[in-house]
């Protein structure tokens, strides 16, 4: 079935990785992608340190694609090294650093690896990171500790950003599991607010400003030979006038009225 064909092939991608990272030895690779195509299978491998995993004039390389071609019985395998710009934001490399280090060191000093690493992913710019350490952590029973600090996104669109990584150390006590979470300095946040820098103004600094600006048509006004515009006369006390003198009028011929009425 096809499905099964599909399934297969996840499986030697897997174990071809696996392989490629345990040849190449812990602390140096990022990631590997496979690309298949027509001349042959392509190997691209992401890392921080190039020059230790092509070797002296190629050599590890050299002896990486012979053993690929009898182990994995591939025709044409051609390996391909990127180096990472800034391996304190790739998730991969700091937690294979953190296995490399909890090996070398033994688990007694994990607390100061972890922040070690926090702060250097802190310095190189990320928004946020989590590190999870799941084992005998110090102890014989197994427990898990977490390390993080700053914004960390873990559902919805802005989680997919978010790069992951998962690896385990063999240590002398057993097997410890390592998970590493980095948001990038460039991820898009929906709910990000930017406050801009603003001054707070004192009323009196608001009136002076006032004045200078008023002084300062004045002269221009006065240079250009303009005259100043006139006030408008106000309007109120003339409606006020004629609304009184109305009112007597009226009274007025209230006033006859009763008298001629009167008279009648």
């Amino acid at each position: 079935m096809i499905e099964r064909k599909f399934v297969q092939m996840n499986k030697d991608e897997f174990t071809l990785k696996e392989f490629v990272r345990k040849e190449l030895g812990k602390g140096k690779i990022s990631s590997i992608g496979i690309e298949r195509t027509p001349v042959g299978e392509k190997i691209l491998v992401r890392t921080s340190k190039p020059g230790l995993i092509i070797g002296r004039r190629g050599e590890k390389i050299i002896n990486l694609t012979s053993t690929l071609k009898r182990e994995f019985k591939m025709d044409n395998p051609h390996i391909e090294i990127q180096e990472i710009d800034n391996p304190d934001l790739d998730a991969w490399a700091v937690a294979d650093e953190i296995a490399l280090a909890l090996e070398r060191f033994g688990p007694i000093r994990f607390k100061m690896t972890a922040y070690k690493m926090l702060e250097r992913i802190k310095r190189a710019g990320a928004l946020g990171a989590e590190i999870r350490l799941g084992g005998k952590l110090p102890g014989e029973r197994a427990k898990s500790w977490r390390f993080s600090y700053g914004l960390l996104k873990k559902t919805g669109d802005p989680a997919k950003v978010v790069d992951r990584a998962r690896i385990a150390a063999q240590t002398i006590p057993g097997s410890v599991g390592i998970k590493v979470e980095i948001m990038p300095p460039n991820a898009y946040i929906v709910d990000k607010l930017e406050i801009k820098d603003f001054k707070i103004v004192s009323g009196e600094a608001v009136q002076a400003a006032q004045q200078a600006q008023a002084q300062q048509t004045t002269e221009t006004g006065k240079e250009s030979g303009e005259k100043p515009p006139k006030r408008k006369k106000s309007i109120k006390k003339k409606t006020k006038s004629k609304e009184k003198n109305q009112i007597k009028t009226l009274e007025e011929e209230k006033r006859k009225r009763g008298e001629e009425s009167k008279e009648k």
